[in-house]
Formats: C-alpha cells, sequence, structure tokens
C-alpha cells in the first residue's frame, strides 16, 4: 500500500467560472509543486480540456483524472470521474447532447478556453457551461457507471448546489459509495448531522473546487492504494475501485 496525496475537483479555464490561468499546464504545475501526486480535472458539464491535461501531466509525472462536475437537471453538483480518458470523453459527449443550447456571455459569466498541445488556445466553447443539463441524478450515477466510472455528490457541505442543501438529507437512492467535502474539517458534523453518510460507511473525499491556481490543494487528501506492479493505470483503477468500494 502506499499513500497518495490528491485533489479530486480542480477546475479549468474552460470552466467559465475558472481563471484563465488555469491552463492545463499551469494546473499540472502548481499541482506538483504542492506535492500532490493525483489530481482530477472537472470541468463544468465537459471534459474537452481533459486530453490537454493528460499531456501537461505527463510532462510532471502526475497521474492525471479525467472526469466533469456535472449539474444535473435538479441542480445538483456531481462529481463524475473514469478509469480511461476515452470514457470521459464519451460521457463528454452523451452530456454534450442534453445541454441547454443557450450562448455564454463571456463579459458575464467567463470565458470559456480550450486548450490544446503547450497550453496554447484553441478555442473557446460557445455553450454555457455552468447551467443544468437535462440529465437527472439518477440517471447521471447509470450512465457514469455504465462507462465503468464513479459518481458521487460534490461538496455536500456546501448550500450552493449541494446535495444536503437541495434535497434537505443525503437520499438513499442513488446508491452512492461516496462523497466530497469542501472542507475537511467538516467530516465529523456532516456524519452527525446525516447518519444515513455512517449507516451506508461511505468513503469520503476532500478536494478543492480550485478555480483559480492558488486554491489548488496545497496539502492535498491523502488516500492509501494498492499500487504494486506500479503502474500509473493501476493507480487510477484502485483510486476508482476505492471511490465506488468494489
Amino acid at each position: 500500500m502506499s499513500r497518495y496525496l490528491t485533489d479530486l475537483h480542480i477546475h479549468s479555464c474552460l470552466s467559465p467560472c475558472g481563471d484563465d490561468d488555469m491552463t492545463p499546464g499551469n494546473i499540472a504545475g502548481m499541482a506538483t509543486l504542492n506535492g500532490l501526486q493525483i489530481v482530477a480535472l472537472t470541468d463544468h458539464n465537459t471534459a474537452k480540456n481533459c486530453p490537454a491535461f493528460f499531456r501537461a501531466a505527463k510532462g510532471f509525472g502526475l497521474i492525471p483524472i479525467a472526469g466533469m462536475e456535472l449539474t444535473t437537471a435538479e441542480d445538483i453538483h456531481a462529481v463524475c470521474l473514469f478509469r480511461t480518458l476515452e470514457a470521459a470523453l464519451d460521457f463528454d459527449r452523451f452530456v454534450e447532447s442534453r445541454r441547454f443550447p443557450i450562448k455564454n456571455k463571456p463579459a458575464i459569466f467567463g470565458r470559456q478556453l480550450l486548450i490544446g498541445d503547450d497550453d496554447e488556445i484553441v478555442g473557446e466553447e460557445e455553450i454555457l457551461l455552468i447551467n443544468a443539463v437535462n440529465i437527472s441524478l439518477e440517471e447521471a450515477y447509470r450512465e457514469v457507471h455504465a462507462r465503468d466510472g464513479v459518481c458521487y455528490p460534490a461538496h455536500i457541505d456546501r448550500s450552493a448546489n449541494g446535495i444536503i442543501a437541495m434535497l434537505g438529507d443525503f437520499p438513499p437512492e442513488p446508491a452512492f459509495t461516496a462523497f466530497e467535502l469542501n472542507d475537511a474539517a467538516s467530516h465529523g458534523a456532516c456524519m452527525t448531522r446525516h447518519p444515513i453518510l455512517s449507516e451506508r460507511a461511505l468513503v469520503h473525499v476532500a478536494a478543492s473546487d480550485a478555480h483559480y491556481l492558488t486554491d489548488i490543494a496545497e496539502e492535498g487528501f491523502p488516500v492509501e492504494l494498492d499500487d504494486e506492479p506500479y503502474s500509473s493505470a493501476l493507480v487510477t483503477n484502485r483510486l476508482i475501485d476505492y471511490l465506488a468500494k468494489t
């Protein structure tokens, strides 16, 4: 078993609320400076900057995870993580087909920058990415698991788009195996207020939800994983297994 420091919820400059400096290369570089080893890129309702992030992470020796922060039809944020870049991009195509065609207004919401090699801007996403999509929480869970990924509620300790704030409590269904905290120190209070979390023995992680380089976790959330015989693909699979309790 080896200890890995993670940040599994980071936004690039493709998210309209993400700073323009949140390029894949800058994210990988800052994560490395902070001592992180596993980092997930989770833009709002898209995974289109994940290929560039994978290339940048390789240069820094990071283990990249392809993901997305989905805003469900209930306006709940869910973290969706995948074992492969290909699975994430397949899910991206599914989500794109269910987004509402509302054009972004960069002056109001921010630019949505598509990044290629060497952090080069190769385009801008025209459709606004922060709106809820036409995918229910249950359907999102099914579609992510159909692609051998893991889906769990984001920042349940926050009022904005947190599952508890939106529904009043942590629901018995879908059968989530994990949940995310924005503040690791809120774990005890969450477990006390919502006994279902203990009853189901859910895995928890803490993540930064970074939109600026200075937001990326400085310490990282530690996860113990069996990584022998070592490969980055094995570590990725073990992490998804851990979160999915498989």
